[in-house]
């Protein structure tokens, strides 16, 4: 079991895995500030002063719906997704490509090929 264990966590795409959620996670931090104290004071700026954090539908039967709350995540969510896509566009631009096999040619190219080499010999 342990052996099988090690062959799953050491294989490429199990680390690949791992690598995206240390940095998705390393980076909510970072685009949690920039969204709540950059980003929607702006946008709430050129909106006429709408703070998108207090939205909220007016409490009914005592509870407030924070529909605020969910705009600033999502915009946080796609920000977050816009720079781990960056990141592993710089990261797959740096890896080197893989040298791609010569495909077989069609068969219908090999039996043309024969014919114009039999042609060749004809004349």
């Amino acid at each position: 079991m342990w052996k099988e264990f090690k062959e799953f966590a050491t294989r490429g795409n199990a680390l690949d895995l791992a690598v995206g959620v240390i940095i998705g996670a390393a980076f909510t931090p970072i685009v949690t500030t920039l969204v709540q104290n950059i980003l929607m004071p702006v946008i709430g700026y050129i909106t006429a002063g709408i703070d998108f954090s207090n939205l909220a539908v007016a409490p009914i039967q005592g509870v407030e719906i924070k529909y605020g709350l969910f705009l600033n995540a999502i915009v946080q969510f796609f920000l977050t997704a816009l720079a781990l896509f960056f990141l592993i566009k710089g990261i797959n631009s740096l890896r080197k490509p893989e040298p791609k096999a010569a495909a077989a040619p069609p068969q219908s190219e090999i039996y043309l090929k024969e014919i114009r080499d039999a042609l060749v010999k004809a004349k």
